[in-house]
């Protein structure tokens, strides 16, 4: 589509160098207390790269709408002009506060597919659900996440004392927890950092069977082009906290509570994803110094099509700042 095809694995490589370095750029703020300078070097970083790329990019989740970001915003035309027609879903620094404290689960990520193909999610909250392979469609976003819980047990041949649901730690999450753990299935809880903890279902080597979240809505739709890629399913429902919101979703064409399943946040297996992780998480391991004084970083590339996914661990040569200038 729109001349995509060609060239995916190429735009997939340039995508992880992408994610990479806004990952060290990020990574020198790690544990200075200040997230907005964190996650102003990791946006820098990731626009600078992007537009040396061979692609008509449109930013579709960005870092805000244009009065609300210089850089990275909703509508921004990125690349060299040259090349496919894509919309890109970025988050150069998911997880901001996490960095700022020194926290894991913070990643860089990046999504592209073809022009009009990725669902344009409104700055909202999204009920969100996620499985991995062996729970693809098995799952129901407006039953019940009791039903949900047992399916998926089903589906992987636990016991529900087996089982394990990733759950963000707020007060809205309490009933949802509480249901979890009246089952008799394990709550693994985390305070920030949904898209790798929705990820993590889909990987045999991590502790969470199944996600459920009311977090932002961009971040669901980066999450499902990576459950994509991985065999996963991700299913949401938008929750507006008040009427302005709820026109907004209209608006872009995405009616509230509507429930939006595969399809609906993909419409092409033509995607790219990436990640490069800044602190350690279950998915990807931070950002490190080595001895020879370069940086060593831990990222995950996605192709949909043919559902191919690779983890690469690389150097890159970098200076660091003096610890003075940055905190």
């Amino acid at each position: 589509m729109n001349g995509f095809t060609e060239p995916v694995h190429h735009l997939g490589l340039s995508l992880a160098a992408v994610c990479e370095q806004a990952a060290i750029a990020s990574a020198e703020w790690i544990g200075c207390g200040n997230k907005n300078e964190a996650d102003g070097a990791a946006t820098e970083a990731m626009r600078s790269l992007l537009n040396r790329m061979p692609m008509q990019g449109t930013v579709v989740i960005g870092e805000g709408e244009l009065d609300e970001a210089p850089m990275l915003y909703i509508g921004e035309k990125l690349g060299t002009g040259q090349g496919p027609r894509v919309d890109i879903a970025v988050d150069p620094l998911e997880g901001t506060a996490l960095v700022a404290d020194g926290l894991d689960n913070s990643l860089s990520v990046i999504a592209i597919a073809p022009e009009g193909c990725l669902l344009h999610a409104p700055d909202t909250y999204m009920e969100k659900l996620a499985v991995g392979p062996a729970a693809a469609g098995q799952i129901d976003i407006t039953a019940p996440l009791l039903y949900n819980l047992q399916q998926t047990a089903k589906a992987l041949g636990k016991d529900m004392r087996e089982m394990t649901v990733s759950i963000q730690n707020r007060p809205r999450h309490r009933e949802a927890i509480e249901t979890v753990r009246r089952a008799g299935a394990k709550v693994a809880l985390f305070q920030e950092g949904d898209v790798s903890c929705s990820i993590a279902t889909a990987l045999s080597d991590t502790a969470a069977d199944l996600f459920y979240s009311i977090g932002g809505a961009p971040e669901g739709v980066v999450s499902a082009v990576a459950l994509h890629c991985l065999g996963g399913e991700l299913q949401g429902r938008l929750k507006p906290e008040n009427e302005e919101q709820a026109l907004r979703c209209r608006l872009m064409g995405v009616l509230p509570d509507t429930p939006l399943f595969m399809q609906d946040f993909l419409r092409s297996d033509d995607c790219l994803f990436a990640a490069t992780g800044i602190t350690d998480s279950m998915l990807l391991s931070g950002v490190r110094r080595n001895s020879g004084g370069n940086w060593a970083v831990h990222t995950m590339l996605g192709i949909g099509q043919g559902r191919q996914v690779y983890f690469m661990k690389s150097e890159k040569a970098g200076i660091r700042l003096p610890v003075a200038e940055l905190c």
